[in-house]
């Protein structure tokens, strides 16, 4: 499994409510993306960034979303080029359905 860390610059605290609301909306458009198991919206602590932690089964999976056109549409909505970052998932711990998943 793949996990990617997508990070893109935003405006500060007064974006916060607004940036929660375009999450919340853009949530159809991920729940049927092939290859995705779950994705976390963040917003860091000092509001300077937001971005998200996926867990993909393939990279190719990944590579598919995170395209020319989906990043545009990071740019134009939130004004900032993402950063992907990608790392490989050989052991995932989730006590919320008491799971292990080894690779």
């Amino acid at each position: 499994m793949i996990t990617t860390l997508v990070q893109f610059q935003i405006e500060g605290s007064d974006q916060v409510e607004a940036i929660k609301k375009v999450f919340a909306d853009s949530v159809p458009g991920y729940q049927q993306v092939p290859g995705l198991i779950r994705k976390y919206y963040l917003i860091s602590e000092d509001r300077s960034k937001a971005g998200g932690v996926y867990l993909w089964k393939t990279r190719e999976d990944a590579d598919a979303l995170y395209n020319d056109e989906w990043k545009q549409m990071i740019r134009d909505k939130y004004g900032s080029d993402p950063v992907i970052l990608y790392f490989e998932s050989p052991v995932i711990v989730d006590n919320q359905y008491g799971e292990t998943h080894i690779e």
